[in-house]
This record gives C-alpha cells, structure tokens and sequence, in this order.
C-alpha cells in the first residue's frame, strides 16, 4: 500500500483513527505489563532479601547461645 502524503498515511484511507487507536491500546498495554513485572520482581527480590537476612540473624543467635 502506498500513500502519495503523510496526512494519507495517518488517515489509512478513513480507518486512520482505529488503526492508530489499535496501535495505542496496545503500546499502553504492554508498557503497563512491562511495569508490572518489574514492580513485583523488585517487591519479589526485596522479601528474598528479607529473609535471607531474617535466616542469618537466626543462625547468629543460635550460635551466640551455643558459646555461652
């Protein structure tokens, strides 16, 4: 498909507006999918961290009981 100028290929021959819409929807979603997944991933790694941390602080008190 060729287009003689730019305002005919943002028009796409009348249907301009649901093909930029479509475009648009879908760009959205995926930017809210990408986000998403980084959100949890850093909340994710963030518990990991927290219990590794709990788990030592444990193990730390159970040998600071066993030396006394």
């Amino acid at each position: 498909m060729a287009f003689n100028s730019w305002a005919d290929f943002f028009a796409m021959g009348g249907y301009g507006f649901y093909v930029w819409l479509a475009y648009g929807i879908s760009f959205l979603a995926l930017a809210v999918l990408i986000l998403n997944t980084l959100t949890k991933r850093k909340k994710i790694l963030k518990t990991v961290n927290q219990r590794i941390a709990r788990e030592e602080r444990i193990k730390k008190a159970k040998n600071r009981k066993g030396t006394l």
